[in-house]
């Protein structure tokens, strides 16, 4: 029947199978984020035993990929890394909370990659490092913002139809970050 949607198939064309493996594809990273903010500890984020947040951050300067970040970190972040550590927590922990509920999955999709940006250029050439999982990390938050992940089974795809029908400005913001 020409024009039909198969129970298997949504309006867009997005099967089931995929819907789910988008699904999955977010919520794993989600969960690799969460896990990571177990060994961001406050208040001093490693500085006092040289772990932590404190130790990788440092490898930035011990293994520059970039010069000028590289100067950023020693300068500016290792002597602030309360400051950075509290921020870099949050960062990562509404990374993990937004994603695995599928809100504002674009925006926080951004904010991963750009997170992913910084892990990488602090870490890309220290010793026993395998790159490929930074750039694995980057392609995974491109997918989740090329395919609206929040609308497979997340929280977007819930309310998107609602925001999308309300004239408020947050319901409007709200579909530009889903």
């Amino acid at each position: 029947m020409a024009g039909s949607v198969s129970p298997l198939v949504d309006a867009q064309g997005v099967t089931r199978a995929s819907a789910v493996m988008i699904a999955v594809l977010r919520c794993g990273v989600a969960l690799m984020w969460i896990q990571n903010v177990a060994w961001k500890v406050p208040p001093d984020f490693g500085r006092v035993n040289n772990d932590g947040l404190y130790f990788w951050a440092n490898k930035a300067v011990e293994f520059p990929v970039f010069a000028p970040y590289s100067a950023f970190v020693d300068g500016v972040v290792l002597p602030n890394i309360e400051i950075f550590g509290w921020f870099t927590l949050l960062v990562e922990g509404g990374l993990g909370a937004f994603l695995l509920i599928g809100l504002a999955t674009r925006f926080w999709a951004v904010v991963g990659l750009g997170q992913t940006v910084a892990i990488t250029l602090s870490v890309l050439f220290a010793p026993h490092e395998w790159q490929w999982s930074y750039y694995l990390m980057a392609l995974a938050h491109l997918a989740i913002f090329a395919t609206a992940a929040g609308r497979s089974y997340g929280v977007d795809g819930v309310l998107r139809e609602t925001w999308s029908a309300s004239s408020c400005q947050l319901s409007q913001l709200m579909v530009r970050l889903s």
